[in-house]
């Protein structure tokens, strides 16, 4: 299905990191709900099957090219809800020998291509809309080996912060997604205890009603996230311990 052919009497979500995890059931619960959804990856086989669906059309594009993306959004119609979902994980397992380039493509891929998102989506959300920035729960408190993907986690953070002060004039607004672990191709690769691990499935069902509600903070699962900002309040002495023995190797 190309672009053109949305019906704009129906809501109308484009979701990136379309083709696994999180925004492959996000896709799935959208639909069922009857909305219209531009997915957005880099899978061509994946995306490929997503677009057999009457009412998803598919934009397969690398969100770290600035110039594909503008190109990419340029033919978008009118958006209902934007949900940024895309992003990689990498940990710096040797803090002392750090690597940089690790470092630059992570906050690259998670926060850089964020702001080539905005750029050429935030005109095409109408009054009433929403935006979405899936961060994490790593972004309560730091975490070992986490330098990377924390603090781009952390960016996003501040930025829909920012972002929801800024956009309130527009009537559009900002959610800030914060999930716990949750069961993905990318957490599966992780070598650590992952406590109250979320299927992709449940993770998007609280997305879905968190967005539904137009909360701003939307974190999950609340016994886990609760803990982390609990502990986030606590002298540093006794997070960087909790930290440490918490996702160390």
């Amino acid at each position: 299905m190309i672009i053109s052919d949305l019906q704009q009497q129906q809501k109308t979500l484009l979701l990136t990191g379309a083709t696994s995890g999180i925004g492959e059931a996000l896709c799935t619960q959208y639909i069922a709900l009857g909305w219209k959804v531009i997915a957005c990856g880099r899978n061509p086989e994946k995306l490929a099957s997503l677009a057999s669906n009457d009412n998803i059309c598919t934009l397969q594009l690398d969100l770290n090219d600035a110039q594909q993306v503008a190109l990419s959004f340029d033919s978008v119609p009118a958006l209902d809800l934007v949900i940024l979902n895309a992003g990689s994980c990498e940990y710096i397992d040797d803090a002392k020998q750090f690597d940089g380039q690790l470092f630059a493509r992570v906050i690259n891929t998670n926060l850089i291509s964020i702001g080539y998102c905005l750029q050429a989506l935030l005109p095409k959300i109408a009054a009433g809309g929403q935006l979405a920035l899936v961060g994490s729960s790593a972004s309560f408190l730091p975490f070992s080996r986490a330098q990377a993907y924390g603090a781009s986690k952390a960016g996003i953070a501040y930025l829909a912060s920012s972002l929801a002060i800024d956009l309130k004039k527009s009537d559009v607004g900002v959610s800030l997604i914060r999930p716990g672990f949750v069961k993905t191709p990318l957490t599966d690769k992780n070598d650590f205890n992952m406590p109250m691990l979320l299927s992709s499935e449940q993770a998007a069902t609280y997305i879905v009603k968190g967005l539904s509600k137009r909360q701003f903070d939307i974190h999950f699962p609340k016994k886990f996230t609760l803990i982390l900002k609990f502990i986030a309040f606590l002298p540093d002495s006794l997070w960087r311990w909790f930290s440490v023995r918490t996702l160390q190797k």
